[in-house]
């Protein structure tokens, strides 16, 4: 253990210190961008490992000054006290093998807590003192200066799963995506929507049912969307987030449902 923690120190020096030059990027076409967004569960709130912080081959991330830099967990900054593990670095390493021709860039902008009310234009959400949408739009655009945009993933709903929003979920996520894929001049980008977890002592009430439906239904409503299916995963102890083995298996089925989409079986 006493190697790896020495081994891991070296490491994030090195990267540390490469920062200043910033990576070398590939061509554009060969730079495959997956947009992050959706509250905490995107985000991730998983205890990290010293693993967890060695930066992955061929998997960037735009860092929240809009810097390209090698990624690593935590990906995300909304909560700078409670981000850890997501899903993202499992996503994209699994791409990443599946395409070795190509560089992963991560764009996180997740943010806890965040209802889908206010993923829309010009919305101040005041928990995390953020424009969602429009920090969202603004990095994403930074982004697309070096790459291509190859994805959005989407995990976000617990906020909604309530009297007052349910009904109206299904209805507002269709307008997201669209208005989404307008904004980016990506009509036809592919979005992957994962499940709420459903944990062990934390049984659903008909609300968080309801915003279930409307994700499950998504592909049947919309082109070029994927369901990615949360069952058998675990939470960390407080029935919200999932474990940090569970959010790397939940990165693994996102990476199959894109691939599924993008490569369908003949």
């Amino acid at each position: 253990m006493k190697t790896l923690r020495l081994f891991v120190i070296v490491l994030l020096g090195f990267f540390t210190s490469a920062e200043a030059a910033a990576p070398a990027l590939p061509a554009k076409e060969k730079f495959y961008l997956f947009l992050l967004v959706g509250q905490s569960n995107m985000a991730g709130r998983g205890p990290m490992t010293d693993a967890d912080q060695i930066p992955h081959a061929r998997v960037l991330m735009l860092n929240q000054a809009g810097a390209w830099v090698p990624a690593a967990d935590p990906l995300h900054f909304d909560k700078p006290k409670a981000v850890g593990v997501g899903l993202g670095l499992t996503f994209a390493d699994a791409v990443a093998a599946a395409h070795p021709e190509v560089t992963i860039g991560l764009i996180p902008c997740a943010v806890g807590g965040s209802p889908i009310d206010s993923w829309q234009p010009g919305y101040f959400y005041n928990p995390t003192q953020s424009h969602p949408w429009d920090d969202a739009l603004r990095r994403a655009q930074i982004a697309l200066g070096a790459g291509t945009l190859k994805g959005i993933l989407w995990h976000q709903g617990e906020s909604d799963a309530t009297r007052e929003f349910a009904e109206g979920y299904a209805a507002k996520l269709q307008a997201l995506i669209a208005r989404m894929r307008a904004a980016l001049g990506a009509p036809s980008v592919p979005f992957i929507v994962g499940q709420m977890g459903r944990f062990e002592g934390s049984p659903w009430n008909d609300y968080k049912i309801q915003v279930d439906r409307a994700h499950r239904e998504l592909p049947e409503k919309l082109a070029r969307v994927a369901f990615v299916s949360a069952e058998g995963l675990k939470d960390k102890g407080d029935k919200t987030h999932f474990d940090t083995a569970s959010y790397r298996e939940l990165g693994r089925r996102y990476a199959d449902a894109y691939l599924r989409l993008v490569s369908p079986a003949k």
